[in-house]
């Protein structure tokens, strides 16, 4: 897993780490095609992060990114996290029953979207869900306006990336130790402070 400084180094708000991200999803699929799962956080040094995985190849490899991520959260004492994904979405019509046990990879009228989910200790939850405007040869066009504003709760492995409260020094260090066991490195002070880091 790599962790690097994404556009803008100096995000204060939830809104300012939801932008960062939304550049930065609109970067890659302009240039690869493609958004892998994304993690932005703001540390408790002010500093700004983006955690990625090496790979997802599995189930198992997106619930360890997942993990990972959390304690990411903890170990840098993150007041302010957000999480970039590609998704397939699929939506419901007014007066029709939405059939659930579909998986939205497999609807017929699935939307391929950008998944933003955004958390902070001090303003709650946010997200988006914009729609992937393709032209004709398949080119990244641009990004549609979000189908979702608000959603009462977030749910999934990348939902809830940070505790309930700012952690303390000692349960910081034991996020930093476990990370380490896992073979993420920790960014130490200084001016290249948050800026990589590799599994």
């Amino acid at each position: 897993m790599s962790a690097r400084m994404s556009h803008n180094s100096n995000p204060k708000t939830l809104d300012d780490l939801m932008a960062n991200a939304l550049h930065y999803a609109e970067y890659c699929i302009r240039g690869t095609g493609n958004l892998p799962p994304t993690l932005f956080l703001v540390g408790r040094d002010g500093k700004q992060i983006m955690f990625m995985p090496q790979n997802l190849a599995d189930v198992n490899a997106k619930d360890n990114f997942a993990q990972m991520s959390k304690l990411m959260a903890v170990a840098t004492g993150a007041t302010i996290a957000a999480m970039a994904l590609e998704a397939w979405v699929k939506t419901g019509k007014v007066g029709e029953t939405m059939d659930m046990t579909e998986m939205p990879s497999e609807a017929f009228d699935r939307q391929e979207c950008v998944v933003l989910m955004g958390e902070s200790i001090a303003e709650g939850q946010k997200q988006q869900i914009l729609p992937i405007i393709r032209s004709g040869n398949h080119k990244f066009f641009g990004f549609g306006d979000s189908i979702v504003e608000k959603l009462d709760k977030m749910e999934g492995r990348f939902s809830q990336l940070l505790p309930t409260k700012v952690p303390d020094e000692k349960i910081r260090a034991l996020a930093i130790a476990m990370l380490k066991v896992k073979g993420v490195k920790q960014p130490k002070g200084g001016p290249e402070a948050g800026r990589r880091f590799r599994r």
